[in-house]
């Protein structure tokens, strides 16, 4: 074999590796799986209300199967609840950094990561029907790369323990889903535009050196 299709075997495994850990393969939430999820969120701590278990079974029965984007708005305490495992004097920021200790790797994991983050430049410019919505401190989107890739994370006891520090750390916040969304730097399509310019361009040197 050439050296030129080696470097193009060689780009073509590293792309289908990185397309296999970034897509969505299972196909929407089955039945069975939507109970199984279910009665763990149902019987985790603490006990989820009647409604918001209502619209957790509504989320998973519309799976479409694909990625979606979580849109989150947060606005932290100026000073941290006082629970266990927060010190005295840590900020909320700190506080909510060993929440993401889980979720970060957790996150990686599933190919699952921010496509939007920002601190807030002011307060609400627009609001309607929404009283004491005003102040907020950052906006977040979160691309999962399924639905039941999130509900992995959630599901995982190790979720639980963590889980107090958000509590512990957030004023407020407001989070949904958008599904379908849009992206115009799909990594996918970077990655191949990328990948397609590496292998001309090294392809292009192998001819010139033979030559």
């Amino acid at each position: 074999m050439t050296r030129t299709r080696w470097i193009w075997l060689v780009l073509t495994l590293v792309y289908v590796s990185f397309f296999s850990w970034y897509t969505s393969f299972g196909g929407p939430l089955s039945d069975e799986e939507i109970e199984s999820y279910y009665a763990l969120m149902a019987n985790g701590e603490p006990k989820p209300s009647p409604e918001r278990l209502a619209r957790l079974r509504t989320f998973m029965e519309e799976d479409t199967g694909d990625d979606f984007v979580m849109l989150n708005f947060i606005d932290l305490y100026e000073t941290p609840l006082q629970i266990e495992g927060v010190e005295p004097g840590e900020s909320s920021s700190a506080v909510l950094d060993k929440y993401m200790a889980y979720m970060t790797p957790a996150l990686f994991k599933r190919a699952s990561h921010p496509v939007l983050y920002g601190e807030a430049a002011h307060s609400a410019m627009d609001l309607m029907n929404a009283e004491g919505m005003e102040e907020w401190t950052t906006g977040l989107g979160m691309r999962y790369r399924s639905r039941r890739d999130l509900l992995d994370i959630a599901s995982n006891p190790a979720f639980q323990g963590s889980h107090a520090f958000k509590v512990a750390a957030l004023r407020k916040t407001i989070a949904f889903p958008v599904d379908p969304w849009l992206q115009l730097g799909d990594p996918r399509l970077v990655l191949a535009l990328f990948l397609g310019f590496v292998g001309c361009a090294l392809s292009w040197r192998e001819a010139a050196r033979r030559t």
